[in-house]
Order: structure tokens, then C-alpha cells, then sequence
């Protein structure tokens, strides 16, 4: 995964007030840590942030005007509950060669054995370990074929190299449904 690099100015002002003034001016507060730093408080370009958070567990390379440049990655995003615009974004720090644990989307591919089965999804992401610079955006399962019954765990996905499960491995990913015999309506007796 290649980095994307953002610009940011250190903010010293704090407060709703502030950061109000800050959204109004086309930017995002944002706060960064880690490593046993003091947290930096910073402005983001919202529109660049906005594109930058499309990708899943992106890593970026933050150049701060007068603080030099951070190798961070997002921690948790704010969203405003009716525009969706992004609010407020906290950054972790890391460091190239570090490994991260972070969350994964699951995506299914194929087709399953005819017969009306029904694909459960049981878990839409799973926790990985993998190096800050190679984290991968999604874990693709192959469901091509599997029967009514069939269960995919944790385990049986296919990660990429250098990437490991954080999470216990006996935990159901996905699971194959039977297609149900419809029950016959029940008759009403109206006297």
C-alpha cells in the first residue's frame, strides 16, 4: 500500500468555538498520537482528508507546517450524524516495520451449489496483524460451491503474506443456510 500525503497546520486554538471556525474554513480538526508523544492538535484540507479516508486503513504521510512529517494512520473518524462530512479524525503514530492491528473487510466471491441456499455473513471485518506499510484493504473468501451447513472460520481464510490473525481462529466468518420448507398457512376457523 503506498502512502498518501497530506498537509496539516498545528492548531492553538481549542474548543467547540475553534473547531467550528476550522469546518467553516474547509478544514478537519484532528488530533495525533502514539509512541508516547504529546498529542499534536492539527487542521487537515477536509476535501483531501474526505478522499484519503476512502481507503480502508490508509497510511498517511502527514506533513505538519513547522512540526516535520508523521507516518500516521486513522484511529477513529467523527462523522456528522446528518451531512456525513467528516468531524473530527484521531491519528495514531507509526513507524515503518511496526506491526498494527487492525480491522479487515471480508469480501465473499463465487457462487453457492444450487439448491436456494442462503449465505449468512456472521462477521463483516476481522482483526489482522500486519505491517504499517502493508496492511491490506480487504480478505477475499471463495464461497464458490459450498452446501447447505458449510461454516468458514477465521482460519480457513486465505490472508496475505506477513499478515496475521488477531483474533481466536474458531470464530465463524461465514455459514451456508438450508433453503426451509415453507410452512402451510395456518387455516382460521371464524364461527
Amino acid at each position: 500500500m503506498s502512502e498518501i500525503k497530506l498537509s496539516a497546520k498545528v492548531r492553538e486554538n481549542f474548543g467547540k468555538g475553534s473547531a467550528r471556525q476550522a469546518r467553516r474554513d474547509a478544514l478537519t480538526p484532528a488530533v495525533i498520537y502514539g509512541h508516547g508523544t504529546d498529542p499534536k492538535h492539527v487542521n487537515v484540507d477536509a476535501h483531501a482528508l474526505q478522499l484519503a479516508l476512502r481507503t480502508p486503513n490508509v497510511l498517511i504521510s502527514l506533513d505538519i507546517a513547522g512540526a516535520g512529517t508523521e507516518l500516521v494512520i486513522p484511529k477513529a473518524v467523527q462523522k456528522h450524524p446528518l451531512k456525513r462530512s467528516i468531524s473530527h479524525v484521531d491519528f495514531l503514530i507509526v513507524k515503518k516495520g511496526e506491526k498494527v492491528t487492525v480491522d479487515v473487510a471480508i469480501v465473499t466471491e463465487g457462487e453457492l451449489a444450487p439448491g436456494g441456499n442462503m449465505l449468512e455473513t456472521l462477521q463483516n471485518t476481522i482483526s489482522v496483524e500486519a505491517e504499517a506499510t502493508h496492511i491490506p484493504t480487504e480478505v477475499t473468501v471463495s464461497i464458490a460451491g459450498l452446501e447447505a451447513g458449510a461454516t468458514i472460520t477465521a482460519s480457513d481464510l486465505v490472508l496475505p503474506a506477513g499478515t496475521t490473525l488477531a483474533v481466536d481462529g474458531d470464530i465463524a466468518v461465514l455459514q451456508v443456510i438450508g433453503a426451509g420448507a415453507e410452512e402451510p398457512a395456518a387455516e382460521s376457523t371464524e364461527a
